[in-house]
């Protein structure tokens, strides 16, 4: 999958779904509540767990630090 234009003509949108691991087009995409995005491209989308780790590593550190623990 690559990035590119939907069937609308609106550039198209890729998820990442939760529940069969794998990145989705708006044509192919599970429900809202399983999957993860939209991303640009689907190289985005096949990151999306990756970033979620990220951010809430981020937002996990933020914590400590605004409750004074070190982190």
């Amino acid at each position: 999958m690559t990035s590119g234009v939907s069937a609308s003509g609106e550039p198209a949108q890729f998820y990442w779904c939760l529940r069969h691991n794998r990145v989705e087009t708006e044509g192919n995409a599970c429900a809202g509540v399983d999957r993860l995005g939209p991303y640009a491209t689907a190289q985005d989308a096949s990151h999306a767990l990756q970033q979620v780790a990220e951010r809430e590593a981020r937002l996990d550190a933020e914590d400590a630090r605004w409750k004074g623990e070190t982190a």
